[in-house]
């Protein structure tokens, strides 16, 4: 009997060990599961962009079969065709220019709390000040004037403006009477309010982003919309490509995506970025802060050498941004620098096309 017990005891040993190694193996296998589902729908992800921009070429590049070029004709057409390729949207009218240098800073006031932003709307006859102060909140203040703004009794001028829904992040962007912004508890879902009456009147889920912070240094923007001569864009990292930015052209009545652009400007050590003429600027410093530069351009119309571009330098302030708005008409940016609002004047100069 005391033989009997031993090997039972010893059988059930075994068994449970057996069962504990069996339990080990089916949790790396879950495990190893949920990551090879992971890559495949990353992969199914990147496969969209790719259908989506050959499905483009195939409708805007015109069939070349069945006919016999000479080789001058056909060098002129390879060339047309990268042109087109780069040169999605038209440039506007006005864009003949490139960010050169800062002419100057302003500090203009301190307000609000250390992260937040702040811009004048670009909507022609207009000088509003539109104020979004901290990285979450559905309350934005807005003020007639810059005069008015820096008023020492400007509390009692302010327009107090409460929106549907929340926002997060520091990336929005006021443009023709509307507001858009990056909707609080999503990734990638995109909003546009109308100013006036407060009401949604359209929002869109941004293919693939919100899945990293779009700048290393600004930890709660996700989604950085901006506005420059030619419309309303949006700018986001993408983990797949390495933690890249990508540009998206989005038309700002619709919110319809017209095209996407992955850059070469990476997203490790970025603060902010700001468009101008379709030319994305990318602004980096370090984790204690110091002196901002721009270390990183990409134009989309590949008018510029991109990559023989001189760093710009920012002058010397206290931080690091949380925001930069560009204002098209003022050919300023609109920064958020630790609660002090700061307008930097910009150094341009007319584009020598290649």
């Amino acid at each position: 009997m005391i033989r009997c017990e031993q090997d039972f005891q010893q059988f059930s040993q075994r068994m449970y060990d057996m069962f504990k190694e069996i339990h080990g193996q089916t949790n790396k296998m879950n495990v190893l599961r949920s990551e090879v589902k992971g890559h495949v729908d990353t992969v199914a992800m990147r496969l969209d962009r790719v259908e989506s921009d050959v499905e483009y070429l195939q409708n805007n590049i015109p069939e070349t079969a069945h006919v016999e070029i000479e080789d001058s004709l056909l060098e002129h057409q390879v060339k047309e065709a990268k042109l087109q390729k780069t040169a999605v949207i038209p440039k506007d009218k006005d864009c003949s220019s490139e960010l050169t240098g800062i002419k100057s800073l302003k500090i203009v006031k301190k307000a609000g709390g250390t992260t937040g932003s702040w811009m004048k709307d670009p909507t022609k006859g207009s000088a509003k000040i539109f104020f979004f102060s901290g990285t979450t909140n559905n309350t934005l203040l807005a003020y007639a004037s810059l005069k008015t703004f820096t008023d020492s009794n400007s509390t009692k001028k302010t327009e107090v403006i409460r929106l549907p829904l929340p926002w997060y992040g520091t990336g929005h962007a006021i443009y023709s009477g509307f507001v858009y912004y990056h909707l609080a508890d999503t990734n990638n879902e995109i909003l546009k309010v109308h100013l006036s009456n407060r009401t949604v009147t359209d929002r869109l889920l941004l293919p693939a982003a919100g899945r990293m912070p779009a700048y290393s240094l600004n930890p709660n923007t996700l989604l950085d919309l901006a506005v420059d001569e030619m419309g309303l864009w949006s700018i986001h990292a993408d983990p797949d490509f390495g933690g890249n930015l990508v540009i998206t052209k989005l038309d700002h009545n619709s919110l319809a995506v017209e095209h996407t652009w992955d850059t070469n400007c990476n997203s490790r050590n970025a603060e902010a970025s700001f468009m101008i003429c379709g030319i994305l600027y990318v602004v980096y410093n370090t984790d204690y802060g110091g002196r901002s530069s721009i270390q990183c351009v990409f134009d989309i119309h590949d008018t510029i050498y991109t990559e023989s571009t001189p760093k710009v330098f920012f002058p010397k302030r206290y931080t690091s941004h949380s925001a930069l708005c560009y204002h098209p008409k003022d050919k300023q940016l609109y920064a958020w620098d630790d609660g002090y609002q700061t307008i930097y004047k910009l150094d341009i100069k007319k584009v020598t096309t290649i």
